[in-house]
């Protein structure tokens, strides 16, 4: 490109004054970048678009229309888009009155724990609620993100979580399981393009007093200036949010927000193959699904609000150094049944939940029945009668995986999440260097670590564990047994080739060292 551009400068040249030449040689190198920057965009779109990892959805904020869809209902992991899961309950507790901005955020042991990208606030100390938003927005702290979500959970983040969850399926989200409040590795977490759009038109449409959050560039943080991980806001017009993800398992995920000359749209790219191909897939779908947007509409809400909490259940907050005292309790609002119902009629109402070995207690959520829309827009909400009655669905919350410590040298710029994240990628095609998978895999004692919901994403998992299990492994063979769930098909990632029980404990036992959940059993 460089080339062609000085072979076409040259030749204005020749025919030009001197003044002139030196202008269109000048100009004509402006426009030679931009083709170039255009090019590269156009290359990285397509090939984002071939990757068997992704999804992708835009919708039209004012309307509810789809503008585009590929793979919208597939099950993926959102990474640290669960974060904006944890804000949307923070800014539903400032907005009810629970907590206030320069409410004091404690940091427990495992909060502080968490793996970078992180504030780095030791256990005992506080953040305000203020900088636990900013910190999630800009830098996607897991600390911070952990920390709200033990406050607002009265001190367990598994109970926040079970809230998030709920606040999901009221939302209409109704194929997204939450297990943590950072998105940080997890099998059981999981969430598709549709819902995150769905929840991005929500935060908007629910808390405009609080969304400027999500177009913050940089903020200071003591002597710290940190700054935004977003990299289209600032850089394409309209482009006001919302947030961006990275886990090896999730890929690179991003949901944007765009208002230009009155018009709206919210666009997801999930399981980005890299930084640069997941940005230049969104300004694509930006630049081309903008202009089909409607100009009209939004006088109503599509994603319906929550009713006011009923009840409010007071429960005591986590241990806080002595400058915290003044929060001697955290008040957790009971999740409310909703007013109206947000779900796409058209998807289950309860979206397949991958197994796992141990269950921790049940919850009650209530919500309110309500009837099915008129319409079969998946993301417009008709007004809708009273509720008629109110249900009561239990679930049970999983048992959450244990994230490794995290080996500084690996930690991204981006998000810190893939040093701990042991749910990685990799091919089930067999060749010399990675077993392939069958049907049912080798008979005897088999060790599991996880569910995927593809095949390819077992055989990602596995790899990964292979490479933290050591010598236990050393001889293992992974595979992937498929089975239904739901009417999904799911994955079981397994390790087999085990000699007796006592072999596969052990390989268990090593991985649980490495901080990966697993179990063994006889095939």
């Amino acid at each position: 490109m460089q080339a062609k551009s000085g072979i076409v400068s040259r030749s204005v040249s020749s025919v030009s004054s001197p003044r002139s030449g030196s202008f269109f040689a000048r100009l004509l190198a402006i426009l030679s970048v931009a083709v170039t920057i255009v090019m590269v965009d156009s290359v990285n779109a397509d090939a984002e678009a071939a990757n068997p990892k992704y999804a992708g959805i835009v919708v039209d904020a004012k309307t509810g229309n789809v503008l585009y869809s590929e793979n919208a209902d597939r099950l993926q992991y959102p990474a640290s888009l669960t974060k904006m899961m944890t804000l949307y309950m923070t800014f539903e507790a400032l907005e009810q009155g629970r907590i206030r901005l320069d409410t004091p955020v404690p940091f427990s042991a495992h909060a502080s724990a968490q793996a970078p990208t992180k504030l780095g606030v030791r256990a005992g100390g506080t953040i305000t609620v203020e900088q636990g938003i900013l910190g999630l927005v800009t830098l996607s702290a897991n600390d911070a993100a952990t920390a709200l979500g033990e406050m607002l959970g009265g001190g367990s983040e598994d109970r926040f979580a079970q809230l998030m969850t709920a606040k999901a399926h009221a939302l209409g989200m109704t194929r997204t399981t939450y297990r943590n409040a950072n998105g940080l590795p997890n099998t059981a977490q999981m969430t598709t393009a549709r819902d995150q759009a769905r929840l991005g038109i929500a935060l908007r449409q629910h808390f405009p007093q609080y969304y400027g959050y999500f177009s913050t560039r940089a903020f200071k943080f003591g002597s710290r200036t940190i700054r935004s991980h977003n990299r289209l806001v600032g850089s394409v017009r309209g482009v006001d949010g919302i947030k961006t993800g990275y886990t090896r398992a999730a890929g690179f995920n991003l949901v944007s927000s765009v208002q230009v000359d009155g018009k709206s749209i919210v666009g997801v790219v999930m399981g980005g193959a890299s930084t640069p191909a997941r940005d230049a897939q969104m300004r694509n779908l930006i630049a081309t699904y903008l202009p089909k947007a409607s100009s009209r509409g939004g006088s109503s809400a599509l994603i319906a609000q929550a009713a006011p909490a009923p009840a409010m259940i007071v429960t005591s907050a986590p241990v806080q150094p002595k400058k915290a005292q003044q929060v001697a309790k955290t008040i957790t609002a009971a999740q409310p049944p909703v007013s109206a119902a947000a779900a796409d009629l058209s998807l289950p109402h309860k979206g397949p939940l991958p197994d796992a070995r141990y269950q921790i207690a049940e919850t009650e959520v209530a919500y309110a029945e309500t009837a099915a829309p008129k319409s079969d827009n998946p993301l417009v909400a008709q007004p809708m009668p009273a509720p008629t009655k109110v249900k009561t669905m239990t679930f049970k919350q999983q048992a959450a995986a244990a994230a490794p410590k995290p080996t500084p040298a690996s930690v991204p710029s981006e998000q810190g999440d893939t040093s701990v994240d042991n749910v990685t990628t990799a091919s089930t095609t067999p060749s010399p260097t990675r077993a392939a998978s069958t049907s049912n895999g080798p008979a005897g004692w088999v060790v599991q670590v996880g569910v995927s919901p593809s095949r390819q994403m077992a055989m990602e998992l596995l790899e990964g564990a292979k490479s933290k299990g050591g010598k236990a492994l050393a001889s293992a063979k992974p595979f992937a047994v498929a089975y239904a769930a739901g009417g999904d098909q799911l994955y079981r990632a397994r390790f087999g080739g085990f000699d007796d029980q006592r072999d596969a404990v052990n390989a268990c036992k090593a991985l649980k060292k490495a901080g990966i959940k697993c179990w063994a059993a006889a095939q």
